[in-house]
């Protein structure tokens, strides 16, 4: 394999597409199950809470994924990069397990979306800082 500018957050990006798989896996199985097409008010609380798991890691995957690419872009060194990636990526899955197991507040929700958001968070005042002083 040749060399190339992104090394770390591809990984990361392989890792949360599986994710998705997952859980868009998940949405499909109950849907069949449950012999629904689309969402509707009538299905089970573990397809409704099967479906925003879904929804709710394609509402944030991407522009975290963004902001990780450009940091590496910008040769940051590879251990932030895996403190935001590993960061986020637990968040993810945390929230996921959150969300499918429990219809209401829990602790994969809560941490799960904390540690999306600091990551998030993180990674946008750094891509900020660093072009500000670059």
């Amino acid at each position: 394999m040749g060399s190339s500018l992104l090394r770390y957050a591809p990984m990361y990006a392989g890792l949360l597409a599986i994710l998705i798989i997952y859980l868009g896996y998940r949405v499909t199985a109950f849907r069949r199950a449950e012999k629904k097409s689309t969402e509707q008010n009538d299905c089970s609380v573990e397809m409704r809470c099967a479906i925003r798991a879904h929804a709710n890691a394609l509402e944030n995957i991407p522009l975290a994924l963004v902001l990780l690419f450009m940091l590496e872009l910008q040769f940051l060194n590879p251990i932030l990069i895996h403190v935001f990636g590993g960061m986020f990526l637990l968040g993810r899955v945390l929230h996921a397990w959150g969300l499918s197991r429990f219809d209401g507040p829990s602790f994969g929700r809560f941490y799960g979306m904390l540690l999306t958001w600091l990551a998030m968070l993180g990674m946008a005042i750094l891509n900020i800082w660093l072009c500000l002083i670059l």
